[in-house]
């Protein structure tokens, strides 16, 4: 067999036939379950432009709508790592996927901004939910050694819903436009954008698959029986939530969290805005590419994230998790500036079609630029214990995305600043990621290499 599809005379998916049924079950849930979370959350970022126009909002204020839902994914986070802990990894899975399916569904129906943000708000709830148990249910179930490639799979995920969103869009957003009467709420337009978003409330079938076929893992119901019966020590029968901020986990607690903050301030700030700048005019700091265009543009980013991430971990479960992590983030922080100033790049390199750069840039900042989330539950599954892991992942996870709630509106700021007499643009904001990559990078340095380590309960 030739040396492309060997290593160390065994096949590179060799490591295959070790997975048990069980095994590729739990992955299928987390997986389809943080596919379709993206998939909702990211229908917003392509109707944003209409949801605009709908009640006439500013940029500001559309980040902000988006920034809320950012925000009660915190929340969301840390209520779900703390059922998990208590109730069980599947269960908490459910109901979080349930939750952000049908708030994403009745955000079609809004007949105001207020009702919309009440969506976005629980919407929000049940995506901070679903990462908090699919990636702990996950790590806990497969083993040790293969932990960087299953949760780098599940991560994958992410770039198939952001595929799936764009495809949507495609399709529906030109077209997907009605008028009816309701008995409540009288006569509505639909929108198109309403439309994209009430196909959002299918992913809540994906329950019936997750009850029927997963199982709790084994260290998660001999952890459960340990607490009920009392026999956890002193600390790991406290409430799971206070032991983060114990000594013996407050430095995990509070480097994850701070790592989590920087890459997720980067990443929405970049993501939320790419869309809306491939499609602007150039006049006002776009691609000027046109929205069915500019919309299939961030397929390719897209493509390029399911195979970063997919590549994380296959990488880190064999160098380990810092370097990789570290690598991925300093090349997103050299590649986002390109992409920012696509047409300068375009003219200085005399490049006739834009595509044919695009085709080279966008695969490759996917592939950089969320690669690297893969790496936030194989590290946080290792540093932190059984007992409060989902706790624990929850937290830190979605409290990143907390703080990301401010990326939107920081990058419609900067992209409104004037310098030396010339608005910054929204293309030019976009390096404001490269600035939170690098910060994230040099956090990465703060943590221990956890690459194979086995999974504790104390």
């Amino acid at each position: 067999m030739s040396n492309e599809f060997s290593a160390n005379g065994q096949t590179l998916f060799a490591w295959t036939k070790e997975i048990t049924r069980k095994q590729w079950l739990a992955f299928v849930a987390a997986f389809m379950g943080w596919t379709l979370d993206a998939m909702d959350l990211l229908l917003y970022i392509y109707a944003l432009p209409m949801i605009k126009e709908t009640w006439g909002l500013t940029n500001q204020q559309a980040a902000m709508l988006f920034g809320i839902t950012l925000f009660s994914s915190a929340l969301g986070g840390a209520i779900f790592g703390i059922i998990s802990d208590y109730i069980g990894r599947v269960k908490a899975l459910m109901l979080s996927i349930l939750i952000y399916s049908v708030f994403t569904g009745l955000s079609a129906f809004a007949p105001n901004v207020e009702f919309f943000v009440v969506c976005r708000f629980f919407l929000g709830l049940g995506m901070g939910g679903e990462w908090a148990s699919g990636e702990v249910l996950v790590a806990e179930t497969w083993p040790d050694k293969h932990r960087g490639k299953v949760i780098g799979m599940v991560q994958s995920g992410w770039g198939v819903g952001y595929i799936l969103a764009a495809t949507l869009a495609i399709l529906i957003l030109p077209y997907g436009h009605f008028d009816f009467t309701l008995p409540v709420l009288g006569q509505i337009h639909f929108q198109s954008w309403r439309t994209l978003f009430l196909i959002g409330i299918l992913p809540a079938f994906l329950v019936f698959f997750v009850r029927r076929y997963c199982e709790e893992p084994e260290i998660w119901k001999t952890t459960s029986e340990m607490r009920k019966a009392k026999r956890l020590s002193e600390k790991g029968q406290s409430f799971t939530l206070l032991q983060l901020f114990r000594s013996d986990m407050f430095r995990f607690t509070f480097t994850a969290t701070l790592l989590t903050s920087f890459c997720m301030i980067a990443y929405w700030g970049l993501n939320t805005w790419i869309p809306t700048y491939l499609t602007s005019p150039a006049s006002e700091g776009g691609a000027g590419l046109g929205l069915v265009r500019g919309y299939s543009w961030t397929i390719a980013i897209n493509v390029g994230a399911f195979f970063g991430c997919i590549t994380f971990g296959m990488i880190s479960d064999r160098l380990g998790r810092r370097p990789v992590f570290i690598s991925y983030l300093l090349i997103m922080a050299l590649l986002v500036p390109v992409y920012g100033s696509i047409l300068a790049v375009q003219k200085y390199f005399g490049i006739q079609d834009i595509g044919t750069l695009l085709l080279v840039i966008s695969p490759l900042l996917g592939f950089f630029g969320t690669g690297f989330f893969s790496g936030f539950g194989a590290i946080m599954s290792e540093v932190f214990p059984t007992r409060s892991r989902g706790t624990a992942q929850g937290f830190c996870y979605n409290m990143g995305r907390g703080f990301s709630a401010l990326a939107p509106s920081i990058f419609a700021g900067v992209a409104g600043l004037t310098i030396a007499g010339t608005t910054v643009g929204l293309g030019h904001s976009l390096w404001t990621a490269s600035i939170f990559a690098v910060l994230a990078a040099i956090t990465v340095l703060t943590l221990p290499e956890t690459k194979g380590k086995q999974l504790d309960i104390e």
